[in-house]
């Protein structure tokens, strides 16, 4: 049990949630609901889109789902926009700490919320780039590099404003904690995220896997896991596979779908490229990823790489890009990491690592992840350090208002008035 916390009431507030999803916010909750429900004390409650209104119970734990439309071009996800009903549900729970794993819209009913009730403790998770990654990439897309920076320059102002306003902000990462600190956030704690190192291990390799998943013959077998969407880059893994020679024989496999996935599969036609579709069945993703060879991935703005921990916890090396959380988790001897966007560079990575010493370098990324990252190291980590902190700051925080009001309610009548005892010389 931990126990530097007396029995609380812990509530996730996301929309980052999939039922079916093996996401990064979404393998946390379940995640911690495990850990709080095996060794902690405490009340775990998890607000999340869903299809309809829904309440989940499992001992001290409850997933309450409020309903909400789907994500255009995202069958996986949905987005809340019924705030009313979440400040319900809050009022109703009356959470002691609420943690916000996302930038929108939700952070804000958890402020509001906790102006009613100041007893209230609020932590944010940093845990997407998205200033780059949802905003800046979107916007230079659409309308070209000043639009973008500017619409940049914007949400990193919201953000600054935002997070403010919590007791408590971690990221999950070094290069998400620059942001944050860039923009005068003070105090920002890092939170290594954990891995399943007994489902992800080399030995789920499997060859008929291979072959079901379109490769043949003796060439690297290169696998991406993730969403096929324009923050993710997958075009440049497709690019990539022109630069390659066909005599290394190499197939690309693609796992997952997004609303960049037509225009993938369009442009992987005629190519080694294979797109199985989306995985839900975590042990079948495990099979797949041990049953690879390098593990590739064209995006520079992870806050963390859940899926390349993954891949190295599978025995894989790892080509992707110098940006965002992949240099702290592709060290030295783990794989290449070469310019972002720059097909022609991660196809010279790929040659180099796998007519160099693979297999010792994916060796190399497991002894990583069995060293630096486990679950249980995260959520005592969450509960041991970052949550008190979060609640000494918030008594602070509340000292200092009872101050205030009694220096501008109770002292104020009795304090220096115009013209009265006032000094005159002369």
């Amino acid at each position: 049990m931990i126990e530097p916390l007396a029995p609380l009431v812990v509530c996730d507030l996301t929309q980052s949630y999939s039922p079916t999803g093996a996401g990064g916010i979404t393998t946390y909750l379940r995640r911690k609901k495990q850990f709080v429900l095996e060794h902690t004390p405490h009340t775990l409650i998890q607000i999340v889109p869903g299809p309809k209104d829904a309440v989940f119970e499992e001992e001290r734990y409850k997933r309450i789902e409020v309903g909400s439309d789907l994500v255009k071009g995202s069958p996986n996800y949905r987005f809340i926009l019924r705030t009313g009903a979440v400040r319900q549900v809050l009022e109703e729970q009356r959470p002691d700490i609420i943690e916000s794993l996302c930038p929108w819209l939700l952070p804000w009913t958890a402020i509001r919320y906790r102006r009613a009730f100041p007893e209230t403790t609020l932590v944010a998770g940093y845990r997407t780039d998205f200033p780059n990654a949802q905003v800046y990439r979107v916007a230079h897309d659409l309308y070209g590099p000043k639009v973008a920076s500017f619409a940049r320059w914007l949400i990193l102002g919201y953000a600054e404003v935002m997070y403010r306003e919590f007791d408590q902000v971690y990221a999950i990462g070094e290069s998400g904690k620059g942001v944050l600190e860039s923009r005068k956030i003070k105090d920002v704690k890092l939170l290594d995220l954990g891995i399943d190192s007994q489902r992800f291990h080399p030995r789920h390799r499997n060859e008929a896997a291979r072959a079901e998943m379109g490769h043949t013959g003796d060439g690297p077998l290169l696998l991406y896991a993730g969403r096929l969407d324009a923050e993710k880059r997958p075009e440049t893994l497709v690019r990539m596979m022109d630069h390659l020679p066909d005599d290394l024989g190499a197939t690309l496999v693609l796992l997952g779908e997004g609303r960049g996935e037509a225009r993938i599969r369009e442009m992987a036609q005629g190519k080694r490229i294979t797109m199985p579709g989306y995985i839900d069945d975590r042990d079948l993703m495990a099979r797949a990823l041990a049953s690879a060879d390098i593990y590739v991935s064209g995006m520079a703005d992870e806050t963390f790489g859940m899926s390349v921990l993954e891949a190295q916890a599978s025995g894989l090396p790892v080509v992707g890009v110098a940006s965002g959380a992949m240099p702290e988790r592709v060290e030295p001897g783990t794989g290449l990491l070469g310019p972002v966007e720059d097909d022609a560079a991660m196809a010279r990575n790929v040659h180099d690592v796998w007519n160099g010493d693979h297999k010792a370098m994916g060796a190399a990324a497991r002894a990583l992840v069995e060293r630096r990252y486990s679950w249980e190291k995260t959520f005592t980590e969450l509960f041991q350090d970052i949550y008190p902190a979060a609640q000494e700051k918030m008594r602070e925080r509340r000292r200092l208002a009872r101050r205030d009001y009694w220096t501008h309610h109770i002292t104020r009548p009795f304090g220096d008035r115009k013209g009265a005892g006032t000094f005159s010389p002369g």
